[in-house]
Formats: structure tokens, sequence, C-alpha cells
């Protein structure tokens, strides 16, 4: 990403809805694999500015994470706010074979060339019974002004993420769109009504908007709680498991 788009989300991600909501998917995801055994490792795969990161230190404060990221200026400030990590492409992590019991990657592998690549390292570096979770953008019809300002090089289905999943040998625990409630309006300010100075939406709405969102966020997790996946919405999340 650019630059600028590394400050931006340091300074908003532990607050802006669409973070706080994400950051819990992935904790509540990778839970049981982490719970279920001492010492259980975890992996943020492009942990960018260190914002999960650092909440896992306060909801979970017993885990053992860290982080990788390719950008020195991401890992510098995550660095600088208290978090473990490494600078080192996904594509090519540097630890050996089953060495974490949980791998998440919010929001990463729409980056790269090859996801493919990725979801083949996080593989091998997961224990048998580990969980990893992902998400990723949805529809490359959705592709806007955002995807520029953030360097996107892909945009998901459901299908092409479970057979990414398929191809590393990873069986699929769930799988579900999501950011469905606020859909319309997401696609009516991408695709109809951009902003005139095209910035990336990394960025907080006033107050009530902001708790309107988490709302909204808290009752698809609840569907999503009920065993029930969404039929469509922005973004991708998925989880698998090794074997």
């Amino acid at each position: 990403m650019e630059r600028n788009e590394y400050l931006k989300l340091a300074e908003v991600e532990d607050r802006m809805w669409y973070f706080r909501c994400l950051h819990a998917r992935l904790r509540l995801a990778v839970k049981p694999a982490m719970e279920a055994k001492a010492s259980a490792r975890l992996l943020d795969a492009g942990c960018g500015t260190g914002g999960f990161l650092l909440g896992l230190k306060k909801k979970e404060p017993l885990w053992q994470a860290e982080g990788v990221d390719l950008s020195s200026l991401a890992c510098e400030i995550a660095r600088s706010r208290g978090v473990t990590v490494q600078e080192a492409a996904i594509e090519k992590l540097p630890y050996p074979e089953k060495h974490f019991n949980a791998i998440v990657s919010g929001d990463v592998l729409y980056h790269i060339d090859e996801p493919f690549a990725a979801l083949k390292e996080f593989a091998r570096c997961l224990r048998s019974g580990g969980l990893v979770a992902i998400n990723v953008p949805a529809y490359r019809w959705l592709w806007s002004y955002h995807d520029d300002r953030v360097s996107s090089k892909h945009r998901f289905t459901r299908d092409q993420v479970l057979k990414l999943f398929a191809a590393v040998k990873l069986r699929p625990v769930s799988s579900t769109y999501w950011n469905t409630l606020p859909f319309p309006l997401i696609v009516l300010r991408r695709k109809v009504f951009p902003p005139r100075d095209e910035s990336s939406d990394v960025k907080l709405s006033s107050p009530p908007v902001e708790i309107a969102l988490r709302a909204a966020m808290a009752a698809e997790r609840g569907w999503n709680r009920l065993g029930l996946r969404l039929p469509f919405g922005s973004s991708i999340f998925a989880v698998a498991m090794k074997e």
C-alpha cells in the first residue's frame, strides 16, 4: 500500500467500525485452536500496523501472538506500539513447519500476485488441527477508487476462496460474505457517487454512523453464530483447518 494509507490505518484501526468488527471475527474464529493447547501460537500474516495484535493483548493476554509484514514502515509502527513483528513476505514465512496453532490474515491476500503461494505457506506453518482465518474483498465488479488507493490486485467470490483452500489441502470450516446490511450504501459510494478526492474509505465516520454500523455488524455476527451464511456482501470471511 501507499505510505499514506499505512499512516491512516494506524490512526483509525483501533476505532473504526470496520476494523473493530473484522478483528473480533478473526479472534473468535481461531479461539478454539488457541485455547485447545498450552503454549499455543498465533501468527497475524500481513499484520500491517499491528492493530489486531494490539487488541489481542487486551482481549487474550495469555496468547502467544506475533506478526509478519512486508512493509518496513508498517513493521516500524507496529513495533512502536509494542507488537512483536518480523519484516517478511507472507509467501515466504520465516518460520519452520507446524509452528503455529492459528494463522489469521485480514485483508492481505488481495494485495499479492499469488494468493495460492501465501495459503500454501500458511498450511506449511500450521500444526495439525490448526485454524486459518482470512478476510478478502468481494466481487471484481465492485472494483473502485478504494482498490486503487490501497493497491488491490484481486477481489474474490466465496467459491474462489474455497477453491484456494482445496488447492492447499485445507478443509473449510466456515465461509460467508459479510458487510451485507451496509452493502447497498457501499455500492452507491463506490460505483455511483465516489468522493471527489477519491481517497480510500479508511477513515472514521461520524459517531452516530459508527455506532449504527457496529450494531449492524453485531447483527451479522449473530446470524453467523446460528450457523447461517450471508448471501452477499462487500467482504468474504472464511475459516479452514489443517487436518
